[in-house]
């Protein structure tokens, strides 16, 4: 029986990054992933492979749209095969990489599905029906989320597909209705439009993206209705019927009302995830999940002894970065340091056209906690770079405490604005003044030139054309 300091059930970004931590603090560790490469959801059907195809879909649209008011002609058309193996190709790359690092720093990858047999115990079953068993001073469970499910809307993966499904259709289809307006649905929905899909969202709640600031999302809703969105909010999906040529779908008001029929090529179905505990013989140490199969931790402790968790199997959002904060964090306070993470300072990105972004408390949950606050704002319409590339939608808006002037939550919506909020997490991490973002020198002429401008509006003395 193999013996090993911490043995980790899971290879996505908590899984992975937790092992090599390990390897590298100099503990012997094993990871335990059934799948056939590493990676977990967010490299092998999750945030790379939505990425690749986010990226190239906006580089057609682009081409098509844009190009000639920049004095370019061009003639572009979509070879759809080849955007998909540019996709698969660009994944592959990254779960090699993963190996690669495993190996450098002594990870045993073992390859089945993990589930704990009793304290200390890892069992393990290989695709070969054969059952091994691991000895663990630690085990880490970081097994992520799964999509959740919908009554009468059943997943085929033909017709009606989840997020795996809708990153390979065979197919650009001619309509397409996605079920739920969170960031999985938005972004999805954006590739098959870019692609000549008709996409309508329907989404049981009044608005889109729950959590995002509200006046971000009603500029972003906007946008996306310009660009072609239909939304159909405050609805519900009461059921589905697949054909060999489509999907018929039952959708009535949440608040009452008249029921009607949808018809589309496909369906998405993107009403979020759930945490991924089933069969992890939890209940061989005394563990029970919440009733929505989330496991409680306390600095990524469970109630049992010597079982750690982290991910999306915890309670808060379920992002590949906070995993992986956590990752390195759990395995260095088994190591006897002092691993750390800042809730507070967790960013946020949709990956759509024009990207959303944030980081810290929104105006809404500012008001409900009664904290008094300022706001500083600018759009993108006002900045050079943005104005001289055409792409100046948006805006960026940031709150500060009116008595100490910290930086609370900062909102951002615009072009390429997911690769800007670091510098926004970074401040807030250092517990940094709106002030002192302000005073800060940035390059002119560049987009990053927003965040200083909506951080000096915090005081009023923007310099706004």
């Amino acid at each position: 029986m193999a013996a090993y300091d911490v043995v980790i059930i899971g290879g996505g970004p908590g899984g992975y990054n937790a092992a090599i931590r390990a390897g590298q603090l100099g503990l012997k560790v094993a990871c335990v992933e059934g799948r056939a490469t590493l990676g977990g959801t967010c490299l092998n059907v999750g945030c790379m492979p939505s990425k690749a195809l986010l990226h190239a879909s906006e580089m057609l649209e682009s081409a098509q749209k844009d190009f000639a008011g920049l004095g370019i002609d061009a003639t572009v058309a979509l070879n759809l095969p080849n955007m998909m193996k540019q996709k698969d190709d660009s994944v592959g790359q990254l779960t090699k990489g993963i190996e690669f690092l495993f190996k450098k720093n002594k990870v045993d990858w073992i390859k089945g599905w993990g589930k704990i047999a009793g304290a200390g115990k890892v069992e393990v079953a290989g695709g070969d029906g054969q059952a091994t068993t691991l000895e663990a001073k630690n085990i880490l469970i970081a097994t992520g989320s799964e999509p959740s499910p919908l009554a009468g809307v059943e997943v085929d993966q033909k017709r009606i597909v989840d997020s795996t499904g809708a990153l390979s259709l065979p197919e650009v289809p001619k309509s397409l209705v996605v079920i739920g307006a969170g960031i999985i649905g938005l972004e999805l929905g954006s590739v098959w439009r870019r692609l000549g899909a008709q996409v309508t969202v329907v989404e049981f709640l009044d608005r889109i993206c729950p959590g995002m600031d509200e006046e971000t999302a009603k500029t972003f809703q906007r946008s996306l209705t310009k660009q072609g969105m239909t939304f159909k909010l405050g609805a519900k999906v009461t059921g589905a019927k697949t054909s060999k040529s489509g999907v018929s779908l039952s959708v009535e008001p949440v608040k009452g009302g008249e029921a009607e029929t949808l018809t589309a090529d496909y369906v998405l179905l993107a009403i979020g995830r759930r945490p991924y505990t089933q069969g992890l013989g939890l209940e061989s140490v005394g563990i029970t999940p919440d009733k929505r199969g989330f496991i409680e931790t306390d600095h990524f402790k469970t109630s049992a002894p010597g079982v750690w968790a982290i991910g999306d199997v915890t309670h808060g959002p379920m992002l590949a970065h906070k995993a992986e904060d956590e990752a390195v964090a759990a395995i260095e306070v088994m190591a006897g340091k002092a691993g750390h993470v800042n809730y507070d300072v967790i960013p946020g990105v949709v990956y759509t056209h024009p990207e959303v972004a944030w980081v810290g408390k929104t105006e809404e949950e500012l008001k409900a906690a009664g904290v008094a606050y300022k706001a500083g704002k600018f759009p993108f319409t006002a900045n050079s770079r943005a104005k001289i590339n055409h792409e100046a939608e948006g805006f960026v808006k940031v709150l500060a405490d009116a008595k100490t002037d910290r930086v609370l939550g900062v909102h951002m919506i615009g072009p390429q604005v997911g690769e800007m909020i670091g510098e926004y997490c970074v401040a807030m991490e250092f517990a940094a003044a709106s002030e002192d973002v302000a005073r800060t020198c940035h390059p002119h002429p560049t987009r990053s030139e927003a965040l200083r401008q909506a951080a000096m509006g915090v005081e009023g003395w923007t310099m706004q054309a």
